[in-house]
C-alpha cells in the first residue's frame, strides 16, 4: 500500500521538476509539498499492481510506444484535416465495436485514450467484462469486429500489453 503512494510521489515530483525546469530550491520545495499532497489525496486510487513499476523492460516498451502513438496521431490529424477541407466532406461516421485483450484498468485507459487522441476516433464506452470498446469512427472502413479491431486497436494493443499486462 505504501509503495503506491511512494511511486505516485516520485512520478508527481518528476513531472513537477520537468514542468518547472530549470529546477531551483524554491521549485523543488514546492514540488515536494505538492507531490506529497497529490500522493496523500489520490494514492489509494493509483495503480493496483505497483510491483510492475520494477520491470525495466516496461519502460523500454513505453519509449517504443510513444513515437508510434505520435506517428499515428499525426497521420490521423492529416486525415481529418483532409476530410474537413475536401469539398465533398468524405466521411462515413458510425460507432463500431472492437475487441481488446487488455484487462488492467491502466492498460484499458491507455488504449481508450490513445484511440481518442487520434483524431477521427473516439472511445465512447468500455465493456470490461467482455473485452469490448465502442468507438465512434469518422470514416467507418469495417463494420465487423475483426476488421475494426485490426484497423483501430491492433496498432496500439500489442505494445500496451507488454507495458501494462
Amino acid at each position: 500500500m505504501f509503495s503506491r503512494w511512494l511511486i505516485l510521489f516520485v512520478l508527481s515530483f518528476i513531472v513537477w521538476g520537468l514542468l518547472s525546469w530549470p529546477p531551483d530550491w524554491q521549485h523543488l520545495l514546492v514540488g515536494t509539498f505538492v507531490s506529497g499532497l497529490v500522493a496523500y489525496l489520490i494514492g489509494d486510487m493509483f495503480v493496483k499492481r505497483p510491483h510492475l513499476f520494477k520491470h525495466g523492460a516496461r519502460y523500454a516498451w513505453f519509449l517504443y510506444y510513444m513515437p508510434i502513438f505520435l506517428w499515428e496521431m499525426l497521420k490521423a490529424n492529416i486525415d481529418v484535416a483532409y476530410r474537413v477541407a475536401h469539398p465533398n466532406l468524405p466521411i462515413k461516421p458510425g460507432i463500431v465495436k472492437v475487441k481488446t485483450t487488455l484487462k488492467s484498468d491502466t492498460g484499458l485507459t491507455f488504449l481508450a485514450n490513445s484511440i481518442t487522441l487520434t483524431p477521427g476516433t473516439l472511445t465512447v464506452d468500455i465493456d470490461r467484462d467482455k473485452g469490448f470498446l465502442y468507438v465512434h469512427w469518422i470514416n467507418v472502413e469495417a463494420k465487423d469486429i475483426e476488421g475494426a479491431t485490426e484497423r483501430i486497436v491492433s496498432k496500439f494493443e500489442h505494445i500496451l500489453t507488454r507495458i501494462f499486462e
